[in-house]
Protein backbone atom coordinates (compact mmCIF):
# COMPACT_ATOMS: atom_id res chain seq x y z
CA UNK A 1 0.00 0.00 0.00
CA UNK A 2 1.26 3.46 -0.86
CA UNK A 3 2.11 5.84 1.99
CA UNK A 4 1.49 8.79 -0.30
CA UNK A 5 -1.28 8.40 -2.89
CA UNK A 6 -0.38 10.21 -6.09
CA UNK A 7 -3.80 11.00 -7.62
CA UNK A 8 -7.42 11.46 -6.70
CA UNK A 9 -8.41 7.82 -7.26
CA UNK A 10 -5.66 6.61 -4.97
CA UNK A 11 -6.78 9.22 -2.43
CA UNK A 12 -10.38 7.96 -2.63
CA UNK A 13 -9.34 4.33 -2.20
CA UNK A 14 -7.11 5.22 0.74
CA UNK A 15 -10.02 7.08 2.35
CA UNK A 16 -12.32 4.07 1.85
CA UNK A 17 -9.79 1.79 3.51
CA UNK A 18 -9.18 4.23 6.36
CA UNK A 19 -12.93 4.59 6.99
CA UNK A 20 -13.49 0.83 7.04
CA UNK A 21 -15.71 0.80 3.94
CA UNK A 22 -13.47 -1.91 2.52
CA UNK A 23 -10.91 -4.29 3.94
CA UNK A 24 -9.30 -5.00 0.57
CA UNK A 25 -9.43 -3.66 -2.97
CA UNK A 26 -10.81 -5.43 -6.04
CA UNK A 27 -10.80 -3.69 -9.44
CA UNK A 28 -11.63 -4.95 -12.91
CA UNK A 29 -10.69 -4.29 -16.51
CA UNK A 30 -13.92 -4.84 -18.49
CA UNK A 31 -13.41 -4.58 -22.28
CA UNK A 32 -16.11 -5.42 -24.78
CA UNK A 33 -14.64 -8.05 -27.14
CA UNK A 34 -15.62 -6.18 -30.31
CA UNK A 35 -12.15 -5.12 -31.43
CA UNK A 36 -8.50 -5.04 -30.49
CA UNK A 37 -7.29 -3.08 -27.48
CA UNK A 38 -5.66 0.29 -28.17
CA UNK A 39 -3.36 2.65 -26.31
CA UNK A 40 -6.33 4.19 -24.50
CA UNK A 41 -7.13 0.78 -23.04
CA UNK A 42 -3.49 0.53 -21.96
CA UNK A 43 -4.05 3.50 -19.66
CA UNK A 44 -7.09 1.80 -18.11
CA UNK A 45 -5.24 -1.51 -17.79
CA UNK A 46 -2.29 0.12 -16.05
CA UNK A 47 -4.61 2.05 -13.75
CA UNK A 48 -6.87 -0.85 -12.76
CA UNK A 49 -4.10 -3.39 -12.29
CA UNK A 50 -1.62 -0.88 -10.93
CA UNK A 51 -3.90 0.61 -8.27
CA UNK A 52 -4.90 -2.85 -7.07
CA UNK A 53 -1.24 -3.85 -6.79
CA UNK A 54 -0.45 -0.61 -4.96
CA UNK A 55 -3.03 -1.37 -2.29
CA UNK A 56 -2.42 -5.11 -2.09
CA UNK A 57 -5.63 -6.02 -3.92
CA UNK A 58 -6.54 -7.89 -7.09
CA UNK A 59 -8.00 -7.27 -10.55
CA UNK A 60 -10.44 -9.29 -12.64
CA UNK A 61 -10.42 -9.44 -16.42
CA UNK A 62 -14.06 -9.33 -17.43
CA UNK A 63 -15.40 -9.47 -20.95
CA UNK A 64 -18.58 -7.39 -21.24
CA UNK A 65 -20.03 -9.62 -23.94
CA UNK A 66 -23.59 -8.31 -24.13
CA UNK A 67 -23.52 -7.22 -27.78
CA UNK A 68 -23.15 -10.50 -29.73
CA UNK A 69 -23.39 -9.09 -33.26
CA UNK A 70 -20.06 -7.31 -32.91
CA UNK A 71 -18.15 -9.73 -30.67
CA UNK A 72 -15.82 -12.54 -31.62
CA UNK A 73 -13.49 -15.11 -30.06
CA UNK A 74 -10.63 -13.55 -32.02
CA UNK A 75 -11.01 -10.39 -29.98
CA UNK A 76 -11.20 -12.29 -26.69
CA UNK A 77 -7.95 -14.09 -27.49
CA UNK A 78 -6.26 -10.83 -28.54
CA UNK A 79 -7.35 -9.04 -25.36
CA UNK A 80 -5.98 -11.83 -23.16
CA UNK A 81 -2.70 -11.72 -25.06
CA UNK A 82 -2.36 -7.93 -24.84
CA UNK A 83 -3.06 -7.68 -21.10
CA UNK A 84 -0.57 -10.45 -20.35
CA UNK A 85 2.03 -8.88 -22.67
CA UNK A 86 1.75 -5.60 -20.77
CA UNK A 87 2.87 -7.53 -17.71
CA UNK A 88 -0.34 -8.02 -15.72
CA UNK A 89 -2.01 -11.11 -14.26
CA UNK A 90 -5.72 -11.19 -13.52
CA UNK A 91 -7.17 -12.90 -10.47
CA UNK A 92 -10.26 -14.15 -12.31
CA UNK A 93 -11.37 -14.30 -15.93
CA UNK A 94 -15.06 -13.41 -16.04
CA UNK A 95 -17.76 -12.81 -18.62
CA UNK A 96 -20.95 -10.80 -18.36
CA UNK A 97 -22.60 -13.75 -20.13
CA UNK A 98 -21.81 -15.87 -17.06
CA UNK A 99 -24.41 -13.78 -15.26
CA UNK A 100 -27.21 -13.84 -17.85
CA UNK A 101 -29.48 -16.01 -15.71
CA UNK A 102 -28.91 -13.85 -12.64
CA UNK A 103 -29.47 -10.65 -14.58
CA UNK A 104 -32.69 -12.06 -16.01
CA UNK A 105 -33.89 -12.95 -12.51
CA UNK A 106 -33.08 -9.46 -11.26
CA UNK A 107 -35.00 -7.94 -14.18
CA UNK A 108 -37.99 -10.06 -13.17
CA UNK A 109 -37.57 -8.77 -9.62
CA UNK A 110 -37.73 -5.17 -10.82
CA UNK A 111 -40.92 -5.92 -12.77
CA UNK A 112 -42.53 -7.56 -9.77
CA UNK A 113 -41.78 -4.49 -7.63
CA UNK A 114 -43.16 -2.14 -10.31
CA UNK A 115 -39.68 -0.79 -11.07
CA UNK A 116 -39.62 -2.05 -14.66
CA UNK A 117 -42.12 -2.66 -17.46
CA UNK A 118 -42.32 -4.03 -20.98
CA UNK A 119 -42.77 -1.24 -23.51
CA UNK A 120 -43.75 -1.45 -27.14
CA UNK A 121 -42.83 2.01 -28.39
CA UNK A 122 -40.47 1.82 -31.36
CA UNK A 123 -37.07 3.51 -31.33
CA UNK A 124 -38.31 6.70 -32.99
CA UNK A 125 -41.23 7.02 -30.59
CA UNK A 126 -38.96 6.43 -27.59
CA UNK A 127 -36.70 9.26 -28.72
CA UNK A 128 -39.70 11.57 -29.05
CA UNK A 129 -41.02 10.62 -25.61
CA UNK A 130 -37.61 11.00 -23.94
CA UNK A 131 -37.56 14.80 -24.19
CA UNK A 132 -34.45 16.95 -24.37
CA UNK A 133 -31.89 18.43 -22.02
CA UNK A 134 -34.24 21.38 -21.52
CA UNK A 135 -37.60 19.61 -21.71
CA UNK A 136 -38.83 16.70 -19.58
CA UNK A 137 -39.88 13.48 -21.22
CA UNK A 138 -43.35 11.92 -21.34
CA UNK A 139 -44.47 8.66 -19.83
CA UNK A 140 -44.96 5.83 -22.27
CA UNK A 141 -48.60 4.77 -22.67
CA UNK A 142 -47.43 1.30 -21.60
CA UNK A 143 -45.67 2.50 -18.43
CA UNK A 144 -48.53 1.40 -16.16
CA UNK A 145 -48.87 -2.04 -17.72
CA UNK A 146 -49.67 -4.56 -14.92
CA UNK A 147 -46.62 -6.33 -13.53
CA UNK A 148 -47.92 -9.80 -14.41
CA UNK A 149 -48.54 -8.78 -18.00
CA UNK A 150 -44.99 -7.42 -18.24
CA UNK A 151 -43.65 -10.62 -16.68
CA UNK A 152 -45.50 -12.73 -19.25
CA UNK A 153 -44.32 -10.57 -22.14
CA UNK A 154 -40.77 -10.63 -20.81
CA UNK A 155 -40.89 -14.43 -20.69
CA UNK A 156 -42.15 -14.43 -24.26
CA UNK A 157 -39.31 -12.14 -25.30
CA UNK A 158 -36.83 -14.64 -23.87
CA UNK A 159 -38.60 -17.56 -25.52
CA UNK A 160 -38.36 -15.94 -28.96
CA UNK A 161 -42.07 -15.37 -29.41
CA UNK A 162 -41.66 -11.83 -30.75
CA UNK A 163 -39.78 -10.03 -33.49
CA UNK A 164 -36.80 -7.79 -32.87
CA UNK A 165 -37.95 -4.31 -31.84
CA UNK A 166 -41.48 -5.45 -30.99
CA UNK A 167 -40.94 -5.14 -27.24
CA UNK A 168 -38.32 -3.73 -24.91
CA UNK A 169 -37.89 -3.91 -21.14
CA UNK A 170 -37.38 -0.53 -19.45
CA UNK A 171 -36.69 0.55 -15.90
CA UNK A 172 -39.37 2.73 -14.33
CA UNK A 173 -37.54 5.69 -12.84
CA UNK A 174 -38.49 9.28 -13.78
CA UNK A 175 -39.26 10.64 -17.24
CA UNK A 176 -38.75 14.19 -15.94
CA UNK A 177 -35.33 13.49 -14.45
CA UNK A 178 -32.74 16.17 -15.40
CA UNK A 179 -30.32 13.36 -16.35
CA UNK A 180 -31.67 11.82 -19.55
CA UNK A 181 -30.00 8.50 -18.67
CA UNK A 182 -32.51 8.18 -15.83
CA UNK A 183 -35.57 8.55 -18.05
CA UNK A 184 -36.76 4.95 -18.05
CA UNK A 185 -33.64 3.44 -19.62
CA UNK A 186 -33.69 0.19 -21.58
CA UNK A 187 -32.74 -3.00 -19.71
CA UNK A 188 -33.32 -5.71 -22.34
CA UNK A 189 -33.79 -5.78 -26.11
CA UNK A 190 -34.84 -8.63 -28.38
CA UNK A 191 -31.86 -9.76 -30.47
CA UNK A 192 -31.78 -12.87 -32.62
CA UNK A 193 -28.00 -13.06 -32.61
CA UNK A 194 -25.60 -15.95 -32.10
CA UNK A 195 -23.44 -15.37 -29.04
CA UNK A 196 -19.77 -16.53 -29.05
CA UNK A 197 -20.22 -18.27 -25.68
CA UNK A 198 -23.93 -18.91 -25.12
CA UNK A 199 -24.75 -19.75 -28.71
CA UNK A 200 -28.47 -19.41 -29.48
CA UNK A 201 -29.67 -19.90 -25.93
CA UNK A 202 -30.84 -16.29 -25.58
CA UNK A 203 -33.17 -14.18 -27.70
CA UNK A 204 -32.78 -11.16 -25.44
CA UNK A 205 -29.63 -9.43 -24.23
CA UNK A 206 -29.12 -6.97 -21.38
CA UNK A 207 -27.94 -3.46 -22.11
CA UNK A 208 -24.49 -2.38 -20.99
CA UNK A 209 -25.95 -0.07 -18.32
CA UNK A 210 -27.92 -2.91 -16.76
CA UNK A 211 -25.21 -5.58 -16.98
CA UNK A 212 -22.17 -3.54 -16.00
CA UNK A 213 -22.86 -2.50 -12.44
CA UNK A 214 -24.48 -5.80 -11.52
CA UNK A 215 -21.48 -7.68 -12.89
CA UNK A 216 -19.28 -5.49 -10.69
CA UNK A 217 -21.44 -6.32 -7.69
CA UNK A 218 -21.45 -10.06 -8.38
CA UNK A 219 -17.65 -10.06 -8.55
CA UNK A 220 -17.40 -8.01 -5.35
CA UNK A 221 -15.60 -5.20 -7.18
CA UNK A 222 -14.89 -2.41 -4.71
CA UNK A 223 -13.96 0.36 -7.15
CA UNK A 224 -15.27 0.52 -10.70
CA UNK A 225 -12.90 2.84 -12.54
CA UNK A 226 -14.40 4.29 -15.74
CA UNK A 227 -13.58 7.03 -18.20
CA UNK A 228 -15.40 10.35 -18.03
CA UNK A 229 -18.07 9.54 -20.59
CA UNK A 230 -19.63 7.26 -17.95
CA UNK A 231 -19.93 10.06 -15.39
CA UNK A 232 -23.51 10.86 -16.50
CA UNK A 233 -24.32 7.15 -16.20
CA UNK A 234 -23.20 6.94 -12.56
CA UNK A 235 -26.65 7.86 -11.10
CA UNK A 236 -28.15 4.96 -13.09
CA UNK A 237 -25.31 2.65 -12.00
CA UNK A 238 -26.07 3.53 -8.39
CA UNK A 239 -29.87 3.23 -8.88
CA UNK A 240 -29.53 -0.38 -9.96
CA UNK A 241 -27.19 -1.19 -7.08
CA UNK A 242 -29.59 0.43 -4.62
CA UNK A 243 -32.72 -1.24 -5.99
CA UNK A 244 -31.50 -4.82 -6.48
CA UNK A 245 -30.41 -7.46 -3.94
CA UNK A 246 -26.84 -7.44 -5.23
CA UNK A 247 -24.07 -9.02 -3.13
CA UNK A 248 -21.66 -6.07 -3.33
CA UNK A 249 -21.57 -2.28 -3.25
CA UNK A 250 -19.05 -1.12 -5.88
CA UNK A 251 -18.14 2.54 -6.14
CA UNK A 252 -17.80 4.08 -9.61
CA UNK A 253 -15.04 6.70 -10.08
CA UNK A 254 -14.34 8.40 -13.41
CA UNK A 255 -11.09 9.61 -14.93
CA UNK A 256 -10.17 11.28 -18.22
CA UNK A 257 -9.58 9.02 -21.19
CA UNK A 258 -6.32 9.10 -23.09
CA UNK A 259 -6.25 11.31 -26.15
CA UNK A 260 -3.01 10.88 -28.09
CA UNK A 261 -1.97 13.19 -30.93
CA UNK A 262 -2.17 11.84 -34.48
CA UNK A 263 -4.27 8.87 -33.28
CA UNK A 264 -7.85 7.65 -33.27
CA UNK A 265 -8.99 5.47 -30.40
CA UNK A 266 -12.54 4.81 -31.55
CA UNK A 267 -12.97 1.08 -32.15
CA UNK A 268 -15.50 1.84 -34.88
CA UNK A 269 -13.06 4.04 -36.77
CA UNK A 270 -10.16 1.67 -36.19
CA UNK A 271 -12.31 -1.09 -37.64
CA UNK A 272 -12.98 1.13 -40.68
CA UNK A 273 -9.23 1.55 -41.17
CA UNK A 274 -8.92 -2.23 -41.29
CA UNK A 275 -11.98 -3.13 -43.34
CA UNK A 276 -11.42 -0.35 -45.90
CA UNK A 277 -7.82 -1.44 -46.42
CA UNK A 278 -6.09 1.73 -45.22
CA UNK A 279 -3.89 -0.43 -42.99
CA UNK A 280 -2.84 -4.08 -43.18
CA UNK A 281 -4.77 -5.31 -40.17
CA UNK A 282 -5.31 -4.64 -36.49
CA UNK A 283 -1.61 -5.23 -35.84
CA UNK A 284 -0.38 -2.86 -38.54
CA UNK A 285 2.53 -1.04 -36.84
CA UNK A 286 0.92 2.33 -37.59
CA UNK A 287 -2.20 1.42 -35.62
CA UNK A 288 -2.55 2.64 -32.01
CA UNK A 289 -3.63 -0.87 -31.03
CA UNK A 290 -1.52 -2.66 -28.45
CA UNK A 291 -0.86 -5.42 -30.98
CA UNK A 292 0.21 -2.83 -33.57
CA UNK A 293 2.47 -1.09 -31.09
CA UNK A 294 4.00 -4.44 -30.10
CA UNK A 295 4.70 -5.31 -33.75
CA UNK A 296 6.19 -1.89 -34.38
CA UNK A 297 8.64 -2.28 -31.50
CA UNK A 298 7.12 -0.67 -28.43
CA UNK A 299 7.91 -2.51 -25.21
CA UNK A 300 5.60 -3.25 -22.26
CA UNK A 301 7.87 -1.21 -20.00
CA UNK A 302 7.73 1.83 -22.29
CA UNK A 303 3.92 1.77 -22.41
CA UNK A 304 3.66 1.35 -18.63
CA UNK A 305 6.12 4.22 -18.17
CA UNK A 306 4.08 6.38 -20.55
CA UNK A 307 0.86 5.67 -18.64
CA UNK A 308 2.62 6.54 -15.40
CA UNK A 309 3.99 9.82 -16.75
CA UNK A 310 0.66 11.10 -18.11
CA UNK A 311 -0.97 10.55 -14.73
CA UNK A 312 -4.62 10.21 -13.74
CA UNK A 313 -6.82 13.29 -13.86
CA UNK A 314 -10.40 14.42 -14.32
CA UNK A 315 -9.42 16.95 -16.97
CA UNK A 316 -9.36 15.88 -20.60
CA UNK A 317 -6.15 16.74 -22.42
CA UNK A 318 -4.27 15.61 -25.50
CA UNK A 319 -0.86 14.00 -25.04
CA UNK A 320 1.93 14.53 -27.56
CA UNK A 321 3.11 11.44 -29.42
CA UNK A 322 6.68 12.52 -28.67
CA UNK A 323 6.22 11.60 -24.99
CA UNK A 324 5.35 8.01 -25.90
CA UNK A 325 8.39 7.88 -28.18
CA UNK A 326 10.60 9.31 -25.43
CA UNK A 327 9.48 6.52 -23.10
CA UNK A 328 10.46 3.93 -25.71
CA UNK A 329 13.88 5.47 -26.32
CA UNK A 330 14.47 5.59 -22.58
CA UNK A 331 13.66 1.88 -22.20
CA UNK A 332 15.76 0.77 -25.18
CA UNK A 333 18.76 3.04 -24.67
CA UNK A 334 20.69 0.60 -22.50
CA UNK A 335 19.01 -2.67 -23.43
CA UNK A 336 18.91 -2.86 -27.24
CA UNK A 337 21.87 -4.30 -29.11
CA UNK A 338 23.40 -2.04 -31.73
CA UNK A 339 24.65 -2.78 -35.20
CA UNK A 340 25.28 -1.33 -38.65
CA UNK A 341 22.72 -0.83 -41.38
CA UNK A 342 22.43 1.44 -44.39
CA UNK A 343 19.09 2.44 -45.87
CA UNK A 344 20.33 3.67 -49.24
CA UNK A 345 23.60 1.82 -49.90
CA UNK A 346 26.40 3.02 -52.09
CA UNK A 347 29.56 1.01 -52.67
CA UNK A 348 32.87 2.27 -51.25
CA UNK A 349 36.06 0.56 -52.41
CA UNK A 350 39.44 1.06 -50.72
CA UNK A 351 41.95 1.00 -53.53
CA UNK A 352 45.04 0.42 -51.40
CA UNK A 353 43.60 -2.43 -49.35
CA UNK A 354 45.74 -5.60 -49.60
CA UNK A 355 44.05 -7.89 -52.10
CA UNK A 356 42.34 -10.88 -50.52
CA UNK A 357 42.96 -9.76 -46.94
CA UNK A 358 40.03 -10.00 -44.52
CA UNK A 359 40.29 -8.32 -41.15
CA UNK A 360 38.10 -9.72 -38.36
CA UNK A 361 36.93 -6.90 -36.15
CA UNK A 362 35.48 -7.56 -32.71
CA UNK A 363 32.68 -4.99 -32.45
CA UNK A 364 30.74 -4.31 -29.27
CA UNK A 365 26.98 -4.76 -29.39
CA UNK A 366 26.77 -1.73 -27.10
CA UNK A 367 29.80 0.34 -26.18
CA UNK A 368 28.37 1.43 -22.81
CA UNK A 369 26.91 -1.96 -21.87
CA UNK A 370 29.76 -4.47 -22.19
CA UNK A 371 27.65 -7.33 -20.80
CA UNK A 372 25.76 -7.36 -24.12
CA UNK A 373 28.93 -8.80 -25.65
CA UNK A 374 30.42 -8.45 -29.12
CA UNK A 375 29.64 -9.55 -32.63
CA UNK A 376 31.95 -10.46 -35.55
CA UNK A 377 32.41 -7.83 -38.23
CA UNK A 378 34.59 -8.50 -41.26
CA UNK A 379 36.46 -5.82 -43.18
CA UNK A 380 37.86 -6.70 -46.63
CA UNK A 381 38.33 -3.32 -48.27
CA UNK A 382 34.88 -3.18 -49.87
CA UNK A 383 32.05 -1.75 -47.83
CA UNK A 384 28.72 0.02 -48.30
CA UNK A 385 27.87 3.34 -46.76
CA UNK A 386 24.63 5.27 -46.77
CA UNK A 387 24.22 7.61 -49.72
CA UNK A 388 23.30 10.34 -47.21
CA UNK A 389 26.85 10.15 -45.81
CA UNK A 390 28.44 11.46 -49.03
CA UNK A 391 27.95 14.81 -50.73
CA UNK A 392 29.64 15.67 -53.99
CA UNK A 393 28.88 19.35 -53.39
CA UNK A 394 28.67 19.54 -49.61
CA UNK A 395 27.02 22.36 -47.67
CA UNK A 396 29.04 24.36 -45.13
CA UNK A 397 30.10 22.46 -41.99
CA UNK A 398 29.52 19.09 -43.61
CA UNK A 399 31.66 16.59 -41.72
CA UNK A 400 30.89 13.35 -43.54
CA UNK A 401 32.61 12.06 -46.67
CA UNK A 402 33.14 14.53 -49.51
CA UNK A 403 35.64 15.17 -52.30
CA UNK A 404 38.97 15.99 -50.69
CA UNK A 405 37.65 14.91 -47.31
CA UNK A 406 38.20 12.13 -44.79
CA UNK A 407 36.02 10.22 -42.34
CA UNK A 408 36.43 7.37 -39.92
CA UNK A 409 34.63 4.13 -40.64
CA UNK A 410 33.53 3.15 -37.15
CA UNK A 411 35.53 0.27 -35.61
CA UNK A 412 37.85 0.36 -38.66
CA UNK A 413 40.04 3.05 -40.23
CA UNK A 414 40.15 6.60 -41.47
CA UNK A 415 39.52 6.71 -45.22
CA UNK A 416 40.45 9.50 -47.59
CA UNK A 417 38.43 10.36 -50.68
CA UNK A 418 40.08 9.52 -53.98
CA UNK A 419 37.54 9.61 -56.83
CA UNK A 420 34.05 8.70 -58.04
CA UNK A 421 32.62 6.27 -60.56
CA UNK A 422 29.33 7.31 -62.13
CA UNK A 423 26.83 5.42 -64.25
CA UNK A 424 25.53 6.46 -67.68
CA UNK A 425 22.87 8.66 -66.09
CA UNK A 426 25.45 10.53 -64.07
CA UNK A 427 24.51 8.92 -60.74
CA UNK A 428 27.25 7.97 -58.32
CA UNK A 429 27.76 4.20 -58.54
CA UNK A 430 30.91 3.80 -56.46
CA UNK A 431 33.21 5.85 -54.26
CA UNK A 432 36.94 5.14 -54.33
CA UNK A 433 39.01 5.87 -51.24
CA UNK A 434 42.33 5.03 -49.67
CA UNK A 435 42.77 4.02 -46.07
CA UNK A 436 45.41 4.89 -43.51
CA UNK A 437 46.67 1.63 -41.93
CA UNK A 438 47.93 3.54 -38.85
CA UNK A 439 44.42 4.64 -37.89
CA UNK A 440 42.81 1.34 -36.88
CA UNK A 441 40.25 1.94 -34.15
CA UNK A 442 41.54 1.00 -30.74
CA UNK A 443 45.12 0.93 -32.00
CA UNK A 444 45.40 4.38 -33.52
CA UNK A 445 48.66 6.16 -32.71
CA UNK A 446 48.72 8.29 -35.84
CA UNK A 447 47.51 11.44 -34.17
CA UNK A 448 45.10 12.09 -37.05
CA UNK A 449 41.76 13.64 -36.18
CA UNK A 450 38.64 13.72 -38.31
CA UNK A 451 35.31 15.29 -37.46
CA UNK A 452 33.09 12.63 -39.03
CA UNK A 453 32.52 9.00 -38.06
CA UNK A 454 30.03 6.98 -40.13
CA UNK A 455 28.59 3.48 -40.05
CA UNK A 456 29.11 0.98 -42.84
CA UNK A 457 28.24 -2.58 -43.70
CA UNK A 458 30.65 -5.21 -45.05
CA UNK A 459 30.70 -6.62 -48.56
CA UNK A 460 28.87 -9.76 -47.36
CA UNK A 461 25.94 -7.80 -45.94
CA UNK A 462 22.36 -9.02 -46.16
CA UNK A 463 19.60 -7.25 -48.15
CA UNK A 464 16.82 -6.15 -45.83
CA UNK A 465 13.47 -4.46 -46.17
CA UNK A 466 13.23 -1.51 -43.82
CA UNK A 467 9.74 -0.25 -43.06
CA UNK A 468 9.92 3.33 -41.87
CA UNK A 469 6.74 3.97 -39.91
CA UNK A 470 5.52 7.37 -38.81
CA UNK A 471 2.30 8.96 -37.59
CA UNK A 472 -0.78 7.50 -39.23
CA UNK A 473 -2.57 10.87 -39.39
CA UNK A 474 -1.00 14.17 -40.41
CA UNK A 475 -3.33 16.24 -38.23
CA UNK A 476 -2.57 16.05 -34.50
CA UNK A 477 -6.32 15.83 -33.79
CA UNK A 478 -7.84 13.67 -36.54
CA UNK A 479 -11.61 13.32 -36.76
CA UNK A 480 -11.72 10.11 -38.77
CA UNK A 481 -14.70 11.09 -40.93
CA UNK A 482 -12.63 11.41 -44.13
CA UNK A 483 -9.94 8.78 -43.70
CA UNK A 484 -8.44 9.03 -47.19
CA UNK A 485 -7.69 12.73 -46.86
CA UNK A 486 -6.71 12.63 -43.18
CA UNK A 487 -4.13 9.86 -43.46
CA UNK A 488 -0.45 10.78 -43.56
CA UNK A 489 0.85 9.69 -47.01
CA UNK A 490 4.32 9.26 -45.47
CA UNK A 491 3.15 6.99 -42.63
CA UNK A 492 5.02 4.12 -44.28
CA UNK A 493 8.14 4.47 -46.43
CA UNK A 494 9.86 1.31 -47.67
CA UNK A 495 13.63 1.08 -48.04
CA UNK A 496 15.63 -1.74 -49.56
CA UNK A 497 18.83 -1.51 -47.58
CA UNK A 498 21.63 -3.64 -46.21
CA UNK A 499 22.35 -4.88 -42.68
CA UNK A 500 25.46 -6.52 -41.30
CA UNK A 501 25.13 -10.34 -40.98
CA UNK A 502 24.91 -10.31 -37.18
CA UNK A 503 21.89 -8.00 -37.31
CA UNK A 504 20.22 -10.12 -39.98
CA UNK A 505 20.53 -13.13 -37.69
CA UNK A 506 18.71 -11.73 -34.64
CA UNK A 507 15.47 -13.42 -33.60
CA UNK A 508 12.11 -12.24 -34.88
CA UNK A 509 10.70 -9.83 -32.33
CA UNK A 510 14.06 -8.52 -31.10
CA UNK A 511 14.44 -4.74 -31.07
CA UNK A 512 17.85 -3.44 -32.11
CA UNK A 513 19.37 -0.08 -32.82
CA UNK A 514 20.58 0.68 -36.31
CA UNK A 515 23.41 3.01 -35.34
CA UNK A 516 22.74 6.66 -36.25
CA UNK A 517 19.31 5.69 -37.67
CA UNK A 518 16.86 4.46 -35.06
CA UNK A 519 15.43 1.49 -33.20
CA UNK A 520 14.03 -1.34 -35.33
CA UNK A 521 12.16 -4.56 -34.57
CA UNK A 522 12.65 -7.67 -36.68
CA UNK A 523 9.24 -8.45 -38.14
CA UNK A 524 7.37 -11.73 -38.56
CA UNK A 525 7.41 -11.19 -42.35
CA UNK A 526 11.14 -11.89 -42.38
CA UNK A 527 12.45 -14.75 -44.51
CA UNK A 528 15.75 -16.63 -44.38
CA UNK A 529 17.06 -14.64 -47.34
CA UNK A 530 15.58 -11.21 -46.50
CA UNK A 531 14.91 -9.96 -43.00
CA UNK A 532 12.26 -7.28 -42.51
CA UNK A 533 12.73 -4.57 -39.91
CA UNK A 534 10.10 -2.16 -38.62
CA UNK A 535 11.28 1.22 -37.42
CA UNK A 536 9.92 1.61 -33.92
CA UNK A 537 11.26 5.10 -33.30
CA UNK A 538 13.97 7.43 -34.55
CA UNK A 539 16.88 8.33 -32.30
CA UNK A 540 15.55 11.88 -31.95
CA UNK A 541 12.19 13.52 -32.44
CA UNK A 542 12.40 14.18 -36.17
CA UNK A 543 8.66 14.81 -36.58
CA UNK A 544 8.59 18.10 -34.66
CA UNK A 545 11.63 19.35 -36.57
CA UNK A 546 10.08 18.40 -39.91
CA UNK A 547 6.83 20.18 -39.04
CA UNK A 548 8.69 23.37 -38.17
CA UNK A 549 10.45 23.28 -41.54
CA UNK A 550 7.12 22.72 -43.27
Amino acid sequence: MSDKPQHFIADAIQADLDSGNHDSIVTRFPPEPNGYLHVGHAKSICLNFGIAQEFGGQTNLRFDDTNPEKEDQEYIDAIRRDVAWLGFEWAKECYASDYFEQLYAWAQDLIQRDLAYVDELDAEQMRAYRGTLKQPGQNSPFRDRPAQESLDLFAGMRAGDFAEGQYILRAKIDMAHPNINMRDPALYRIRRAHHPRTGDAWNIYPTYDFAHGQSDAIEQITHSLCTLEFEDHRPLYEWFIDNLPVPGQPRQIEFSRLQLEHCLTSKRKLLALVTEGHVQGWDDPRMPTISGMRRRGFTPASIRDFCSRIGVTKKANTIEMSLLETCLRSDLENTARRGFAVQDPIKLTITNWPQGEVLALDAAWHQRVPELGTRPLEFDGTVYIDRADFEEVPPPKYFRLKPGGSVRLKYAFIVDFESLIKDEQGNIAEILCTYDPATRSGQDESGRKVKGTIQWVPSQSVPAEMRLYDRLFSDPNPVGDDLINELNPESLVLKQGLVEPALAAVEVGEIVQFERIGFFRKDEDSSASEPVFNRAVTLKDGWAKAQKKG
